[in-house]
C-alpha cells in the first residue's frame, strides 16, 4: 500500500505541468480590521498541495480597514514585495525609511539579518488593498534594504513590465524575474519558458484563458514544462508573472 501511494504521488507530480489554484480555495482569515487570502499555507492556514511554488512562499491578498495596520514587528532572511492595487500604506521601518505607497506602486524589502517595520492604513474611510508577497532569498544574513518604485499603467499595458530582478526594476536577492502586465480585452501575450524554470501567475483582476485555462479575480496558475504559455484577455485583466529557477 505503501509503494502504490508513493508511486501514485509521484505520477501526479509529472502530470501536472499545469496547475490552476482557484480564489475560492485559498485559505481566508478575518481580523476585522484586516481581511486576508493565503494563495500558499501561511500562518495558522495550512495546504499540503500549496506550501509555496520554489522559491515564492507566500501571495497573501490583503484588504487593510481604516485608521489601521500592521504594527511595528520584525522579519529576518526574507525578500518582501508588496503590489499595491487601491488605498495609500504608511511604511516606517528600523532602516530610518518613511514612505507612503500608493497604487501601482512596488516596494521591496529584503529583511536580511534582521529588520523592524510598520505598514498602516492611515486614511479614516477607504481601505488599502494590496498583495504581499515573500520570496526565499539566495542568501542569508545580508545587510537589510528598502526601495520603492511606481510603474505606470501605460508601461504594463500589453506588454512586459519587469517590476523586480536580480538586475533590473526592484532588486531582489534570488534568481527570479517578477512582471506585470495589464492586458487589454482580447489582446494576446506570449511568454516563452526557459527549460528547467517555473512560472507562477498571479491574477489581480480581470478574466483571461491561459493555454487554454480560465482563470480570473484571485486565481493563480503554474505552469512548467510548457514552452510557450499564450494569454488572451477575455476582459482588461492586470497580473502578475513570477518566473522562477
Amino acid at each position: 500500500m505503501k509503494k502504490e501511494g508513493l508511486f501514485k504521488n509521484v505520477w501526479i507530480f509529472f502530470v501536472y505541468m499545469i496547475r490552476v489554484r482557484k480564489a475560492s480555495e485559498r485559505g481566508y482569515g478575518n481580523h476585522g480590521w484586516l481581511k486576508t487570502y493565503h494563495t500558499f499555507s501561511f500562518a495558522d492556514y495550512y495546504d499540503a498541495r500549496f506550501i509555496g511554488f520554489r522559491d515564492l512562499l507566500v501571495i497573501n491578498e490583503d484588504r487593510i480597514a481604516p485608521d489601521s495596520g500592521f504594527g511595528l514587528h520584525g522579519h529576518e532572511n526574507m525578500e518582501i514585495v508588496t503590489y499595491m492595487i487601491f488605498g495609500e500604506l504608511k511604511h516606517t521601518d528600523t532602516m530610518g525609511n518613511s514612505e507612503v505607497l500608493r497604487a501601482g506602486e512596488v516596494q521591496r524589502m529584503s529583511a536580511g539579518c534582521g529588520v523592524k517595520h510598520s505598514e498602516e492604513n492611515s486614511s479614516l474611510d477607504e481601505e488599502v488593498h494590496l498583495l504581499q508577497i515573500w520570496i526565499r532569498p539566495q542568501r542569508e544574513g545580508i545587510k537589510p534594504s528598502y526601495e520603492q518604485q511606481q510603474f505606470t499603467d501605460d508601461e504594463k499595458r500589453n506588454k512586459w513590465c519587469l517590476i523586480a530582478s536580480q538586475d533590473e526594476g526592484l532588486r531582489i536577492y534570488q534568481e527570479v524575474n517578477i512582471f506585470a502586465c495589464i492586458l487589454e480585452e482580447s489582446k494576446e501575450i506570449k511568454y516563452i519558458l526557459e527549460k528547467k524554470r517555473g512560472i507562477w501567475i498571479q491574477v489581480v483582476r480581470g478574466k483571461m484563458s491561459i493555454n487554454g485555462n480560465e482563470v480570473t479575480a484571485g486565481d493563480g496558475i503554474c505552469i512548467e514544462k510548457e514552452k510557450e504559455i499564450i494569454f488572451l484577455a477575455i476582459q482588461e485583466t492586470e497580473f502578475l508573472l513570477f518566473d522562477l529557477a
